[in-house]
């Protein structure tokens, strides 16, 4: 997606320890017509699998996630970081967030992902994997199966992408970041 790379490279900003900050379009202030786009390139990327229920987690993958759902017409679950005292028959497990460095136990209700679903998880970033492996280890509790995952961004350096391969599962990223290096932002 080249309007993707061109707005990383025009606003988005580095780091040191491999942050690349996209606040300004992305994960904090929205730009909704690059979601829109983005929405829409995970519905062409994902046209041949059969899936009836997209799944996110809290909270920068519900818009993209929400707009895909739109779309298609589909249910869109966002999985939690913090248990409300309302839920009942969750399902948990600890997720460790790179850029906060800190665990979440995170849940669902199992009302809301079941051994019927086939899902597509949608997110912001594939890093480490931690996220998209708390939706693995979270389907698997539940019964679902992941049909594929869709990311805006990849961080290939930080090897999520191999973990998921090495899990089997079918993955897109719409812009992948080869490097941040001296703080320099190299797209693939």
């Amino acid at each position: 997606m080249d309007i993707l790379k061109e707005r990383i490279m025009q606003d988005g900003k580095c780091y040191p320890g491999g942050i690349l900050k996209v606040d300004s379009f992305i994960n904090h202030q929205m730009d909704p017509n690059l979601m829109m786009d983005c929405a829409k390139e995970f519905v062409r990327l994902f046209s041949d699998l059969h899936f009836n229920k997209i799944v996110t987690i809290e909270a920068s993958g519900i818009a993209p996630a929400i707009l895909v759902g739109y779309i298609l017409q589909l249910p869109v679950v966002f999985i939690k970081k913090k248990q409300p005292k309302t839920m009942d028959n969750m399902l948990s497990t600890v997720v460790h967030s790179f850029t906060k460095d800190r665990d979440y136990t995170v849940c669902i209700s199992n009302s809301f992902l079941t051994e019927d679903d086939h899902v597509i998880f949608i997110d912001d970033f594939l890093a480490n994997g931690n996220a998209a492996n708390g939706v693995i280890e979270l389907c698997a509790l539940a019964g679902a199966k992941i049909e594929a995952m869709g990311f805006i961004i990849e961080k290939a350096f930080q090897h999520g992408g191999d973990f998921l391969r090495s899990k089997g599962i079918k993955y897109e990223a719409l812009a992948t970041v080869e490097s941040l290096d001296n703080c320099q932002i190299l797209l693939k």
